[in-house]
């Protein structure tokens, strides 16, 4: 068995993107010391015939925490904010778990690389959102002279979730991890912690955003050990990415103009790229150029 795991999740919506993913990832010659393994929340019996033939192990996941139907309504796919909590249980005998989400693709095997060096020691390998590029880092209502209330995505879902003041404040101002993409080891202790924390949220507030908020507490408020990687391991800016012409390659928008390690499609407004093969972004080249190009893997050249 290898050592390594890349694990991911997908129904049939997200077939053409998972597919993505996977190709991303076999064309590169380290490919072969991973195995890619897929968690099933709705694939068709056609799609998962074709995914046998380049994954190592599809598993039909249940709900790994009892949630209320009235909170799931028929949407299996939000497994994904807690079957993340649980790689080891689905996927015993790794020794390490990288997830990658569906609507991501590998630019670079080096970010790959990186998560799999930033979770030695018992550490969470993963990206904030918080990046140069981002433009505002905190939203914040003015009311009275030199007042304001702030407003954070990590004090918004730790409250709608059941946790303390106490707790909302001491992550609402620190930079929301983004666990889109992540990789801990089979023995980290974050698995507990998170499990823990995320069945509180699910108890007390939605599904969606739950998995997050429970990791940020379990990093922030629990001080468990993380590896804040660069956010071109998990680059989410699509609006402000540039491209490299000499290079032929995504690269970030200020200098070093460093090559995006993995491209995630994150977002209500990428919905039109997720949906649409053909669609094509306009994009500003390092030499000052606009041109038209897909943000999709099966598109790029």
């Amino acid at each position: 068995m290898k050592s390594t795991a890349i694990v991911t999740m997908s129904d049939a919506n997200y077939f053409d993107l998972l597919m993505e993913l996977i190709d991303s990832i076999l064309r590169f010659n380290e490919s072969k010391d991973i195995s890619i393994c897929v968690l099933d929340v709705g694939l068709k019996d056609q799609q998962i015939n074709i995914l046998n033939k380049k994954v190592y192990k599809i598993l039909k996941v249940k709900w790994d925490i009892e949630v209320p139907s009235f909170k799931v309504l028929g949407n299996e796919a939000l497994k994904s904010q807690i079957s993340g909590a649980f790689l080891p249980k689905h996927f015993p005998g790794f020794n390490k778990y990288l997830w990658i989400d569906a609507d991501a693709w590998v630019n670079s095997w080096e970010a790959i690389d990186l998560y799999i060096k930033g979770s030695d020691n018992n550490k969470l390998a993963v990206s904030t959102s918080a990046d140069r590029s981002s433009g505002r880092v905190l939203r914040a209502d003015w009311f009275f002279r030199n007042y304001a209330k702030i407003k954070s995505q990590n004090y918004k879902h730790a409250k709608s979730s059941g946790f303390s003041e106490t707790i909302a404040r001491t992550i609402g101002l620190m930079p929301h991890l983004n666990l889109g993409v992540f990789c801990l080891n089979q023995h980290a202790p974050h698995w507990e912690v998170w499990q823990k924390n995320l069945k509180k949220a699910l108890k007390h507030g939605k599904i969606y955003g739950s998995g997050q908020v429970a990791m940020n507490i379990a990093i922030y408020y629990n001080n468990l050990p993380a590896e804040f990687l660069p956010t071109y391991c998990n680059w989410i800016y699509m609006d402000n990415i540039k491209f490299d012409l000499k290079k032929n390659t995504f690269v970030e928008p200020y200098l070093p103009n460093h090559k995006i390690g993995i491209m995630h499609l994150a977002g209500k407004n990428m919905n039109y790229v997720r949906f649409n093969k053909e669609y094509l972004s306009e994009i500003s080249t390092l030499d000052g150029q606009k041109i038209k190009k897909s943000l999709r893997f099966r598109n790029f050249d």
